[in-house]
């Protein structure tokens, strides 16, 4: 089988959408890969041609094991670059998903493993992620919740953000609300929007940056509100 970047794309991106927690269906892969609803069915039928893919009756998309070990190979390659590019070469974190999108498929075995040997495989990536199950339920599992479902003030600390949207990513590095960062919840806005303290600063966040964005619980004081 010739596995060309396009079908490691294609592998990549309905691993990830997977893992976020949605159904993969061709449109929605049509949108994270910027390609037309036409290409996205041709490359979809090599795909299933070779083995990588399975499509149910009513349209959503998933990977076979073949598929799956091809997508989670890209993935941990990826991951180990964003760390490379972080944690040796200080580049801004939210440029690294970027470079990696680029540098992913370049990856040999032989530098992958000198990688995971200098820098290890456990830690997350500096979006918050792990290279390994990190769904929607194994997050939930670990005590983290989406910002969008807080509901009491209280402290908490950034977990991970999500990482494929460079603008949210430039934007919440303005607001100083990157991973490891404390934060304060202090309420929910008759418009939905949340309220924080960031650093002694008010910042409002509305929906679609607050489900984008985990946190972990840091001591939840029900019904009131820190004085700054």
């Amino acid at each position: 089988m010739n596995l060309t970047v396009s079908k490691e794309n294609y592998l990549k991106t309905i691993a990830e959408t997977e893992s976020e927690g949605e159904v993969v269906i061709s449109a929605s892969l049509a949108r994270s890969l910027g390609v037309s609803p036409p290409a996205v069915t041709a490359g979809l039928q090599r795909l299933k041609r070779d083995g990588m893919i399975r499509t149910s009756k009513e349209g959503s998309i998933s990977l076979t094991d073949a598929g799956r070990a091809i997508a989670d190979r890209v993935l941990r390659r990826h991951h180990l670059i964003e760390r490379m590019l972080t944690e040796m070469f200080a580049m801004e974190w939210y440029k690294v998903h970027d470079e990696a999108e680029r540098l992913e498929h370049a990856v040999s075995e032989d530098f992958e493993a000198r990688l995971i040997a200098v820098l290890g495989d456990s830690k997350p990536c500096p979006h918050g992620s792990f290279v390994k199950s990190d769904s929607p339920n194994e997050r939930r599992k670990r005590g983290w919740v989406r910002l969008d479902e807080v509901s009491e003030a209280g402290e908490f600390v950034v977990a991970c953000v999500f990482e494929r949207d460079r603008r949210l990513l430039e934007f919440l590095d303005r607001l100083a609300l990157r991973p490891g960062q404390k934060i304060f919840w202090v309420e929910r806005l008759y418009d939905e929007t949340i309220v924080l303290d960031v650093k002694g600063t008010r910042i409002q966040l509305g929906s679609s940056a607050t489900r984008r964005i985990w946190v972990k619980p840091g001591g939840i004081v029900s019904g009131r509100r820190r004085r700054t």
